[in-house]
């Protein structure tokens, strides 16, 4: 099923793409609109240009964020680079703000799929996730930062329509992928299980982050359970599922969202 969400995922945001945004010459955020503008004002294919920009990433990724997610983010990449390669450019809609809207709807249906099946698209995403993991810092801000530079080049090499197009659609799709992944930047996590050692030792070692344990009982069974606590950014959330998953299957697991964190966000440095 993995995989599948990430195959479908994939070819929405190529549909949203080469049927919706690039014919009107909307941009998408990140380098998927870096990649459309080197497709639109040089003879390179936009699919092409998406495979050399995210490579880089994927390879730094590929050594600091696991092999499990950046794998996926590396077929998400390839199915994304292989569709805009093959699918021709046509514009099914007239209108330029329809289709900015509607493109950015798609391309955050996709991106939230593809979210969900524990993988991404590349591009900042990467980015986001790799500073997440070295220091509390505000991704949502980088992230716009990142794509206030698409809008501008937008402007600048097409005319300011367009700008305010690749504007409405980068927005919309932030909203939905919101919709369909988290709408926070940071969660806490609450986890009830009577493995917990285990469960210790497997998110200390897959997981950039430090936790709190606690002894619990159950009001029931009276029985001695362990309750592990975390906060994690919202980009490492299928992952953290997926480990809790593996150690026990039967574990009660609390999802909160968390307005702000002080002190130690990221695992301390061993002394």
């Amino acid at each position: 099923m993995r995989f599948l969400g990430i195959i479908t995922g994939s070819l929405i945001i190529v549909i949203a793409f080469n049927l919706f945004l690039i014919p009107h010459e909307v941009l998408s955020s990140g380098l998927s609109g870096i990649s459309m503008v080197l497709g639109m004002i040089s003879p390179l294919n936009t699919g092409l240009a998406n495979l050399i920009l995210n490579l880089p990433l994927l390879i730094i990724g590929y050594k600091m964020l696991g092999k499990k997610f950046i794998m996926n983010s590396i077929f998400s990449v390839a199915i994304i680079s292989l569709g805009l390669y093959l699918v021709p450019v046509f514009p099914i809609a007239k209108d330029s703000i329809l289709s900015s809207i509607f493109g950015g709807a798609l391309t955050g249906l996709g991106v939230g799929i593809v979210f969900r099946s524990s993988g991404s698209t590349g591009g900042f995403d990467v980015i986001g996730m790799i500073v997440a993991r070295k220091k509390d810092f505000p991704i949502g801000v980088l992230l716009s930062g990142m794509n206030a530079v698409v809008i501008v080049i937008s402007g600048f090499l097409f005319d300011w329509d367009s700008a305010l197009n690749t504007l409405v659609s980068i927005f919309v799709t932030g909203k939905v992928v919101d919709a369909i992944y988290t709408d926070h930047a940071k969660l806490t996590i609450m986890i009830i299980t009577e493995k917990g050692q285990e469960m210790r030792a497997h998110l200390l070692t897959n997981l950039y982050r430090g936790l709190t344990i606690l002894d619990g009982v159950g009001g029931y069974s009276n029985d001695k359970r362990n309750v592990l606590v975390t906060v994690i950014s919202r980009y490492e959330l299928n992952e953290v599922k997926n480990l809790i998953t593996e150690v026990d299957p039967a574990a009660f697991v609390n999802i909160t969202e968390t307005i702000e964190v002080m002190g130690l966000f990221h695992r301390p440095s061993p002394q």
